[in-house]
């Protein structure tokens, strides 16, 4: 995927792979799991993807097909949170890994801050990103460098049929992060490109007018 920040122009240094938690805003919505994916670097090495029993009853098996991902999946089925941190950590081991995804149901006893700060650690450590996506989830206490709130939108407009959907949309809430400034956006993801664009959200969640394309940056 694209990184950087077209935006007036500037290219930041890359920031370094660290432990990042996304709260999807309904526990089935889907808007979480794409835009961790848009963020990933743009490697062919596979990813290790742990999901607790009630994430894969809950919410299924993450949907792949027809998205372009480049990376290997390697998918593991766990039963308990603590098995899927234990998992992670480990997986974060391996510095050959593109990334490393948890999905956590709810609010387990064994996802505390000691677990995140570890994480974080391995992560930064190995250099290797580290997403936890945490379904029907309250945002405790929690050692993760970037938090983010996600929500589905109507897909933009399709360039060649108004019938058909356009490339998709995401509400995107940064509500805490030790890294960059919190903000609120609307994403769009141009598949086209392989290009992540975020507008600045007004208050109901949709573009505000003002930016236009001017405000368009690539997610890095």
């Amino acid at each position: 995927m694209q990184t950087g920040l077209a935006g007036q122009g500037v290219t930041p240094a890359p920031m370094p792979h660290t432990l990042a938690e996304v709260f999807p805003s309904h526990p089935a919505d889907a808007s979480a799991t794409a835009f961790m994916l848009s963020r990933l670097p743009r490697t062919g090495a596979p990813i290790l993807w742990v999901q607790d029993r009630l994430s894969r009853k809950e919410a299924g098996r993450p949907a792949l097909a027809g998205i372009g991902l480049q990376h290997p999946v390697i998918m593991v089925d766990l039963s308990r949170a603590a098995d899927v941190l234990w998992a992670m950590e480990d997986g974060l081991r391996c510095r050959s890994l593109a990334a490393v995804v948890g999905e956590v149901w709810g609010d387990p006893p064994a996802l505390d801050f000691t677990a995140t700060k570890r994480l974080a650690m391995r992560s930064e450590a190995a250099d290797v990103p580290c997403w936890l996506i945490r379904r029907a989830a309250s945002p405790d206490l929690s050692a993760a460098r970037d938090r983010w709130r996600i929500a589905s939108l109507p897909s933009a407009t399709h360039p060649h049929d108004a019938q058909a959907p356009g490339d998709p949309r995401w509400a995107l809430d940064l509500f805490r992060s030790r890294r960059s400034k919190p903000g609120q956006w609307v994403a769009t993801y141009e598949r086209a490109a392989d290009r992540l664009h975020l507008s600045a959200a007004t208050g109901d969640g949709t573009l505000d007018k003002a930016d236009g394309t001017a405000g368009e940056r690539a997610a890095g």
